[in-house]
């Protein structure tokens, strides 16, 4: 029997004051977890009102439940036993050989097979099934229990703030046409893949998040990416070079002004709206478009509707509009037709620009860990969520104090209650028009660390989920997208995952700044690189910008300051302090090229000389985060010297033919 709750953990034997024997770790039938090793080594332990909190928590979720109420709702023993859920392999000879006689299997098609001895078909499709027998319904996932790779894989591939990656003819913030650019550099020097930040939409505020990593909908994509000069309809715009030159201007700033950009972007998509929404062969092709994306696409059109009308995020809503089951919502869709048709419009355009742009052969998409709590997702599945609960992580290097998301998460026994349904329709969405898939924190698939209403980071606790199943449900949805799976394994990781990550055929995560040993000893069934969002620049480090930025924000500075990522820098470039700073991004990249894991990534940030990183962990105003455009217009990368001289040392690691300059 798989054990639903994940992997188990203890600390480390060099873990102090004490052996690994000193702290058992025990998980309830929660999956709240006794204690865990921070990532600074020490052992730590919720209080056991803390965990008292959380079991209240998973109990006292649905409509109306009041955070402040939770600590006094009496958790029983254990949570329902989800005994109508059962998850088995595509392989028969590892399958359960019979169900209850009398049963009938309704396929995912609406196929139906009869099951009068009760016996499983030895060639069930991977899928979300039914079985229909004596005691009820049961939900029957099959699965191929390892996502698509190619062993034979040796490629190189860049990674891109799409937001940072501004042209010439941007408004202000990088967008889809600029993504066709990105796209043709790098494939006509031979990368296999472009990554991609989160996508993800936003509530349609007029003021708009900085991170990518807080959307209100994994399932959607940010209209603020729309190239409005190539949408059908623009040319026709009477004040369309006026908004043009608005727009343009905005690049002149040194931070992404993100809610200019948005207004100016909103009042021509609304103009082009106005101007086309009567043609039959646009609401014709709507129509398609809706059946084939399901109702979560007009529940996501009515939303954004609903925020429109009331000018605020859902929790401020009435109480009519405050839950999507209510008979109100239908009837305010039903008011409202073409403002809701216009949202669906936009993620139209998305999926039209986006598949133009060459991402569905190139482009791994991320995937962030969470959502906002007062965005689409968290309204749609508010009965599923730990109310009054968010997500983040323990104390570490990168933030001493811990960190608080802000993010909602499952309870898990309810997330598992409904089939997975939520996590497998993200990821499908996710991987529209994608090569691949990143997922940000990928620990959050077996763990996640749960911050108490009114605690600190440092007081929170580890909640497991199922992860067996989770990473069964992500390798149906690889499977049938062909898509490439690289886990962001990073930080206070449990033992054990990285094994069944592997055997998941999941790509770990390996980084120049953390794995020790030479590039010829990392691993195989892995993505290579020197940095993410999170962390430093060659150049912020090698220049001492990275940590002034983080002197000048105020963060806890790493004892060492920057000292140990320097050296790290010596040795992997093979140069002492004098070498200019062209030359240490070059020789980083051309050895870590010599891994022989199966993809190596440089940022756009690193190829263009940037100083600064997109994120400094532990800070919201004290740092522009996610707010930084390149140094260089991606029009520019063509001739662009550091650029190119590093492409040329990644493709040194591939026998593909090299097309560009």
């Amino acid at each position: 029997m798989r054990q639903h709750w994940g992997v188990s953990d203890g600390p480390p034997p060099d873990s102090e004051p004490g052996p690994w024997e000193t702290y058992p770790t025990t998980v309830d039938p929660w999956g709240i977890e006794s204690g865990y090793t921070d990532g600074l080594g020490r052992w730590r332990e919720p209080a056991p009102e803390v965990v008292e909190t959380l079991r209240s928590v998973m109990v006292g979720v649905g409509p109306g439940a009041e955070v402040g109420d939770a600590s006094h709702v009496e958790a029983p023993d254990q949570p329902p036993s989800g005994r109508h859920l059962l998850v088995v392999p595509a392989d028969s000879n590892t399958r359960p050989e019979a169900w209850e006689p009398g049963s009938a299997l309704v396929l995912e098609d609406t196929t139906e097979i009869s099951l009068p001895d009760g016996r499983l078909p030895s060639d069930l499709p991977i899928g979300y099934h039914r079985l229909h027998g004596p005691d009820g319904p049961t939900s029957l996932i099959v699965s191929p229990r390892r996502c698509p790779s190619d062993p034979n894989m040796k490629a190189w591939g860049l990674t891109a703030q799409l937001y940072a990656a501004r042209s010439s003819r941007s408004w202000g913030i990088g967008d889809l046409a600029d993504l066709s650019v990105v796209n043709r550099w790098a494939t006509g020097r031979g990368a296999a893949v472009v990554g991609l930040n989160p996508l993800h939409a936003p509530n349609p505020l007029p003021h708009q998040p900085d991170s990518p990593y807080s959307p209100s909908s994994r399932r959607f994509r940010d209209p603020l990416y729309l190239a409005i000069e190539d949408v059908p309809g623009a040319s026709h715009l009477p004040d369309l070079d006026s908004l043009v030159a608005q727009g343009r201007a905005l690049n002149a700033g040194e931070l992404i002004d993100r809610d200019t950009s948005w207004a100016l972007k909103r009042i021509a998509l609304e103009a082009i709206w106005a101007s086309t929404s009567e043609s039959t062969e646009l609401n014709a092709r709507l129509d398609r478009y809706m059946d084939e994306r399901g109702p979560d696409l007009q529940a996501w059109g009515t939303y954004c509707a609903l925020t429109d009308h009331h000018g605020t995020a859902w929790p401020s809503w009435p109480t009519e509009h405050a839950h999507p089951d209510s008979p109100a919502i239908g009837a305010f869709a039903a008011s409202r037709p073409g403002q809701v048709r216009f949202w669906v419009w936009l993620q139209m355009l998305l999926d039209d620009q986006l598949e133009a742009s060459g991402a569905p052969s190139t482009v791994i998409a991320d995937l962030a860990v969470g959502f906002a709590p007062d965005g689409f997702d968290a309204w749609q599945w508010q009965d599923l969520l730990a109310t009054g609960v968010s997500i983040g992580a323990p104390p570490d290097t990168l933030a001493r104090d811990g960190q608080d998301w802000g993010l909602p998460p499952f309870v898990p026994w309810k997330l598992r209650d409904v089939g997975y349904l939520p996590f497998a329709s993200t990821l499908r969405s996710v991987l529209r028009h994608s090569r691949g898939l990143r997922i940000d924190h990928v620990m959050g698939l077996f763990r996640l660390f749960w911050v108490p209403p009114g605690r600190s980071a440092a007081e929170g606790a580890y909640v497991r989920f199922p992860a067996t199943e989770m990473l069964d449900v992500l390798a149906i949805e690889a499977t049938r997208a062909g898509a490439l799976v690289v886990g962001e394994d990073l930080g206070t990781v449990p033992d054990g995952l990285r094994d069944l990550l592997g055997a998941a055929g999941i790509l770990s995560t390996r980084l120049a700044w953390f794995t020790d040993g030479p590039p010829e000893t990392w691993p195989r069934q892995a993505m290579a690189a020197v940095t993410t969002h999170d962390l430093p620049t060659i150049a912020g480090v090698w220049s001492g910008v990275d940590l002034e930025d983080q002197r000048d924000a105020g963060v806890t500075l790493a004892p060492d300051g920057d000292a140990e990522m320097k050296h790290r820098l010596r040795v992997l470039a093979g140069c002492d302090d004098a070498a200019p700073v062209e030359h240490v991004i070059e020789s980083v990249h051309r050895r870590i090229g010599e891994s022989p894991s199966m993809l190596v990534t440089a940022t756009l940030d690193d190829l263009t000389g940037a100083p600064h990183r997109p994120n400094l962990p532990g800070t919201v105003d004290e740092n522009p985060n996610w707010r930084r455009p390149l140094p260089v217009d991606v029009d520019d990368l063509d001739g662009h010297p550091l650029a190119e001289t590093c492409a040329r040392a990644l493709s040194d690691r591939t026998d593909e033919p090299q097309n560009g300059g």
